[in-house]
């Protein structure tokens, strides 16, 4: 499978300025093309953070959390099986003890047995559990049938979520969702642990006015490292309020402040506390929580996070890194015979496809959207990747991941106004989506949504771009430079992790991992040292040209404890 070509752009620098001295001009040309041109900006105070007032419909939700508490009525949180889904239900679980709740318990659906959120499937299971209030995290803006059920048993429902809502709302009793039509809260991209967590700060502030605590009340910045983690997660714009969020998460987490499972999660993935930064947390953290949900239960994904003793924290966290583990070859299994099903397909009119569906009776639904994923980073079209809902069953299960440009849950609302009842069940956010349909659907489906893609992408959003930060000069090759990027961010979705480009000779490469990866040892243009370079996923039996122009990331290089720099090529093309 060849991938699409790659165009190396550099982002524009506004003014900017003036800075302390003790931040480098490169992370200052850095934050202003991110629109951060001044300190102030830059500023990320707890104390800054949107009030929690500012959210739609709180009010109604916070007097049926109160009301529940002071009867000691059962709360039962209903979570998701992805790490957002597992944050936010042990921030839910977490907070609502701490401000006084003495009967919560949790439930998450199974990906196969139960479907997503609150289903009817669900309902019925939780019935010997007795619940008076069901809480949903993550999930229930599209829970109708779920929630009439809940609703039909006696239950109240109060839903809280930041998916995008239809065009009627569930008949829940109340719903907290920044995202509903005519919300007034100013940041449309809470993760669905942040919305419960803001939600629990209304409730602090409604108990304490009523005279529940003698003084301030509980600390909720006890849980910012869950909220930290489920937000980077689930890779939702990371605008000044969610960048609040995690930055005040990663301070608590270096301090290590943070929960036993979380410190066992980075100690098995070889990340050190004191340095932790938002990507660690989505390329070593997150992977762990998201595999319980993938292929087993994500219940144990929130035992560990619920989990206060070390000890026991630690042995569910190994359960989890085993479990990642088989979900990373499974995985590789799944992209090479995707990858194959694209060199298979004939191209339309000598061009790539503007969107590729795939399906394979052999996948695993809980793997499908890091397969999709995968494969549009490479081909630079939104991915559509399809497996049995179950061994064997007529229905499919589908994850979608789009590109700039293309709102991915919109293009599947048009398909489905269009083709009423073509998709039975659809939802997520403009990068991201998931849907079910029958699978002698499957060709329909492909076609149509084709069709409607073509209307929705031009040809220059078809065009793979990477965007870069400029060139390094031979003195910024340094440890201080890199350490001080590590821990600007927090960097992100909507605020980049930079990324630089320039010309190098090609001193030594050679493969890595059986030839899948590619070591390097380049020499800057400008002069100055060799450096060490990796290319992840870039071996090749070609040999390098002398000169090439490489997009790349400047990292630290502490294996063995050599404490050295070492670039991450992203990308690189002859010269």
């Amino acid at each position: 499978m060849t991938p699409a070509p790659i165009r190396i752009r550099r982002r524009e620098v506004p003014a900017h300025g003036p800075w302390p001295d003790t931040v480098s001009p490169v992370l200052q040309r850095i934050y202003a093309a991110r629109g951060v041109t001044t300190p102030d900006q830059g500023e990320l105070r707890l104390a800054r953070l949107l009030p929690p007032e500012a959210l739609g419909r709180v009010d109604a939700a916070t007097a049926l959390l109160a009301e529940a508490i002071a009867h000691d009525r059962h709360i039962l949180v209903v979570g998701d099986f992805d790490c957002d889904g597992a944050t936010g239900t042990a921030v839910a679980v977490r907070g609502l003890r701490l401000l006084g709740a003495r009967r919560v318990g949790y439930q998450v659906p199974h990906r196969v047995t139960h479907g997503y959120g609150l289903s009817p499937a669900l309902v019925e299971d939780l019935v010997a559990m007795a619940p008076d209030l069901v809480l949903t995290v993550d999930s229930g803006i599209a829970c109708h049938t779920g929630i009439a059920a809940a609703k039909a048993r006696g239950w109240q429902v109060l839903v809280t979520d930041h998916h995008l809502p239809g065009e009627q709302l569930p008949p829940a009793d109340a719903i907290v969702n920044p995202n509903l039509a005519g919300d007034p809260f100013p940041s449309k991209a809470l993760a669905g642990v942040g919305v419960v967590f803001y939600l629990l700060l209304a409730l602090r502030r409604r108990l304490r006015d009523a005279g529940a605590f003698a003084g301030a009340g509980p600390d909720l910045a006890s849980l910012l490292d869950l909220v930290a983690v489920g937000t980077v997660a689930d890779l939702v714009p990371l605008d000044f309020n969610n960048r609040l969020l995690v930055s005040a998460g990663l301070r608590r987490i270096r301090q290590g402040q943070c929960q036993p499972g979380l410190r066992a999660l980075a100690e098995l993935a070889g990340k050190d506390l004191a340095t932790l930064s938002a990507g660690d947390i989505g390329y070593g953290l997150a992977p762990r929580l998201n595999a319980a949900g993938r292929l087993e239960d994500m219940a144990l994904g929130i035992e560990c996070l619920l989990c206060d003793d070390p000890t026991r924290a630690r042995e569910l966290a190994t359960v989890l890194d085993r479990i990642n583990a088989e979900r990373r070859d499974m995985q590789q299994q799944m992209v090479d015979a995707a990858e194959a099903l694209v060199a298979a397909l004939p191209p339309t009119a000598g061009e790539r496809p503007v969107v590729y569906c795939l399906r394979d009776a052999d996948w695993h639904p809980g793997v499908v959207g890091l397969v999709a994923s995968k494969l549009k980073e490479r081909m630079h079209r939104p991915v559509l990747a399809f497996a049995p809902a179950e061994p064997g069953s007529d229905q499919l299960k589908g994850s979608a991941r789009s590109i700039p440009g293309l709102h991915i849950r919109d293009a599947l609302a048009a398909v489905d106004a269009k083709h009423p009842g073509l998709i039975e069940r659809f939802g997520g956010h403009a990068m991201a989506a998931g849907l079910s349909l029958a699978a002698a659907d499957f060709e329909a489906f492909r076609d149509a949504l084709a069709r409607q893609v073509a209307t929705m992408l031009s040809a220059e959003q078809l065009q793979s771009e990477l965007l870069s930060d400029g060139e390094l000069a031979p003195a910024d090759f340094g440890r201080g430079l890199a350490e001080q990027l590590r821990l600007a961010g927090p960097w992100g979705q909507g605020f980049p992790e930079p990324v630089f480009d320039g010309v190098f000779t090609v001193l030594q490469a050679r493969p890595l991992s059986g030839g899948r990866h590619l070591k390097l040892s380049l020499l800057p243009e400008q002069g100055g040292v060799p450096l060490s370079a990796i290319h992840f996923g870039g071996g090749t039996d070609a040999p390098l040209p002398t000169r090439i122009r490489v997009a790349y990331q400047l990292e630290l290089d502490d294996w063995n404890g050599r404490r050295g720099v070492q670039l991450l090529v992203r990308h690189w093309q002859p010269v």
